[in-house]
């Protein structure tokens, strides 16, 4: 029962992850920083720490007493997080929901597993598992097999969006009076996102002092109740401000450079529903880590749960790909590899899950 609602758990943390774009779809009028920083205030700011208000009585007072150069490295990973974050939104803007997010998300498992590792060979005394530890071992093994293959899968979900890309111009066809497909920029920002993506986990473990504290309290007040679900909101609170910091800089240059300040009072455009919208956006995205923690605390601290997370992730964006029509307009060879491509990213997951298994 315990597993099965950490799998629930998951799917509903994937859902919101795979889903968070959506509402950005029906903002009309605003360009995109606009409507990318409105919905990142509340994703980074407003959302966290009320959700650690509801969840972690006296968490201000947690944070208050963490050493400082916890704080600073948690808020650290959280700015390269954010550029990471940042990248997701461009990723997905030019690549489209369904191709964008199984690149990107192919990309954050594949250094999520492997950038720990490296660091730790160069640091023993953590007393974690480095790389050499990956290939002298059958589970290490296993691992990077299933990095070789999501890798294998970015390049024909690469190629697949090549062909689209050409199908496009040869048929003059328009998929979405929005889109904006640029293979190779959406490549490029995919690639960043998906490097820079992995430094949310170094996030969590460099502010883990905080979130055992919050433990700590929630054992003294409800004894023999096992973990509590909702350790790591105190931690998100300082990684998010990090993220928060990347992403609100670099909108303000894009709404500078581009005029675009003018968007949030612009009248002549449906204000109220695009706040809300975007407030939607946010608030989804955000839920996101919300669920995640709590399926992690049904089935286990771990890289198992991370790897099941991201494999809902990329079937709920692949199948909002399919809903938005995103590949309409395409011949059928570009379809095959397209799903293709996919189908490999998502067995790479699972063997890469698999590997951590037999660690566990």
């Amino acid at each position: 029962m315990q597993a099965l609602l950490g799998v629930l758990f998951h799917f509903i943390g994937g859902f919101a992850s795979g889903s968070f774009y959506i509402p950005y779809k029906k903002v009309e009028g605003w360009a995109w920083e606009t409507y990318w920083i409105v919905g990142g205030i509340f994703s980074w700011l407003i959302v966290p720490p009320v959700a650690a208000y509801l969840t972690i009585p006296g968490f201000t007072e947690i944070i208050a007493h963490t050493n400082g150069g916890i704080l600073a490295l948690t808020y650290f990973f959280g700015v390269l997080w954010g550029i990471g974050g940042l990248t997701y939104g461009l990723g997905v803007r030019y690549l489209g929901v369904s191709l964008g997010s199984s690149i990107i998300l192919g990309l954050c498992s594949v250094f999520g597993a492997l950038i720990p590792s490296v660091y730790y060979q160069f640091n023993p005394t953590a007393g974690k598992d480095s790389i050499s530890d990956l290939f002298n071992s059958n589970w290490g093994q296993m691992v990077l097999l299933g990095l070789l293959v999501c890798v294998i899968g970015i390049i024909i979900c690469g190629k697949a969006g090549a062909m689209k890309d050409d199908d496009l111009k040869k048929s003059g066809f328009i998929a979405d009076e929005k889109s904006e497909f640029k293979i190779g920029l959406g490549l490029t920002v995919s690639i960043i996102s998906g490097i820079l993506s992995a430094c949310f986990a170094f996030g969590i473990d460099a502010g883990k002092v905080m979130a055992e504290e919050a433990n700590e309290v929630w054992k003294a007040a409800n004894p023999g109740n096992g973990e509590f679900l909702f350790q790591n909101n105190v931690t998100y609170v300082v990684i998010l401000l990090g993220g928060l910091t990347t992403n609100f800089i670099w909108c303000m240059l894009l709404n500078a450079r581009n005029k675009t300040f003018g968007d949030y009072t612009n009248s002549k455009t449906p204000l109220v529903s695009n706040y809300i919208f975007s407030a939607l956006a946010g608030t989804t995205w955000f839920l996101q880590f919300f669920f995640y923690g709590m399926g992690e605390s049904k089935l286990g601290n771990g890289p198992s749960s991370w790897i099941l997370h991201m494999a809902f992730i990329i079937l709920i964006a692949n199948s909002w790909g399919l809903i938005l029509k995103e590949w309409k307009g395409i011949s059928k060879k570009t379809l095959t590899t397209i799903i293709a491509g996919i189908l490999v990213i998502v067995l790479s997951v699972l063997i890469v899950g698999y590997g951590n298994y037999l660690r566990e």
